[in-house]
């Protein structure tokens, strides 16, 4: 029976991979995406003037609730994209909507920051 080394043999068969930066890159990625998605659009909204009182006169909302209304003959169209900001502005999105934000957002910012931490080999490797 041959004497083997515990050492040598974990170093084989027990092999953490040595950058886990991508990885990482994921986690952060998909932590900032959710945070957008919770955070960060409904404070974009409300920069806007879509709000909770009401569209914000001389805001961007007001001048978008302007051309609407001026192409749609006078009102502003139910369903139409100004109708569906002043509505989440107004009262936030619903709890499936938020859900699926937050999965896609997400998702794209873990694929996002493991491309930007993926390691990358050198012809040698």
């Amino acid at each position: 029976m041959q004497d083997t080394d515990w050492a040598d043999t974990c170093r084989v068969s027990c092999a953490v991979p040595e950058d886990n930066g991508s990885a990482i890159g994921a986690v952060i990625g998909a932590t900032v995406g959710a945070g957008l998605a919770v955070v960060g659009v409904p404070v974009f909204l409300g920069a806007l003037g879509f709000t909770g009182a009401g569209i914000a006169a001389g805001s961007v909302a007001a001048k978008m609730m302007s051309a609407a209304a001026i192409a749609n003959g006078g009102g502003v169209a139910a369903g139409s994209t100004v109708a569906v900001l002043q509505s989440i502005g107004a009262a936030g999105l619903s709890a499936g909507a938020q859900a699926g934000l937050t999965a896609a957002l997400g998702s794209a910012g873990a694929a996002t920051g493991a491309q930007l931490t993926e390691s990358k080999k050198s012809p040698s490797d």
